[in-house]
């Protein structure tokens, strides 16, 4: 899904203000009139960008909507809005990693300034999380034996060594190192142990 700014709060007008700002300066936002419908559509996709709550909401106010974030691992950036705020709201939200605490009224260009710095967070973690994925998966796709063997090279053991002590031919310690390293898309012994490092 691509990047959006999801605007959670159940005065329809707020929303629809929101949304006509970042439209106005070329963002993407999806509104949502409770933290129920939020959390809902939070479940059925991996969302993308950055959350705007607001903090007096009915069933579920905007600081139990971060709690349940939290709870689901959810690494969205929240900002949360508040027209009723407190110092002692704004710690405990930040405490528990909220991005922002904004107190209404708010100036525009303030906003839109704060919510862009909130996506480019989420989209260097994004970009990030995806480099892991990808680096895991060349992990994973090692065969046991082939993981075996590259252990030992990364540990800097010779082939006739690594024969020895798993009792294979070198000729066949050969052709898993040559595999294994063509899967991890390395050459060297070094790029490969700090590639075996990563492995869970």
């Amino acid at each position: 899904m691509n990047a959006a700014i999801h605007i959670v709060d159940d005065e329809s007008a707020v929303r629809e203000a929101l949304i006509f700002l970042f439209d106005a300066h070329g963002l993407a936002a999806q509104g949502y009139a409770s933290g129920v419908d939020f959390l809902a559509a939070l479940a059925a996709e991996p969302l993308r960008g950055c959350v705007l709550l607001d903090v007096r909401m009915e069933p579920m106010s905007g600081l139990q909507v971060h709690d349940e974030m939290v709870r689901r691992g959810a690494q969205l950036p929240v900002l949360f809005l508040s027209g009723h705020g407190d110092i002692a709201m704004a710690v405990d939200a930040l405490r528990k990693g909220a991005y922002d605490f904004i107190e209404k009224p708010f100036l525009d260009d303030s906003l839109v300034e704060r919510v862009q710095h909130a996506l480019a967070i989420d989209a260097a973690r994004s970009q990030d999380n995806a480099k892991a994925a990808e680096l895991q998966a060349r992990l994973n796709s090692l065969s046991e034996r082939e993981h075996e063997v590259l252990r030992r090279v990364a540990a800097g053991k010779l082939n006739k060594q690594i024969a020895d002590e798993l009792c294979i031919a070198v000729r066949t310690v050969e052709v898993h190192r040559a595999r294994g390293l063509a899967k991890l898309g390395v050459r060297s012994a070094a790029e490969a142990a700090v590639l075996l490092q990563l492995r869970v």
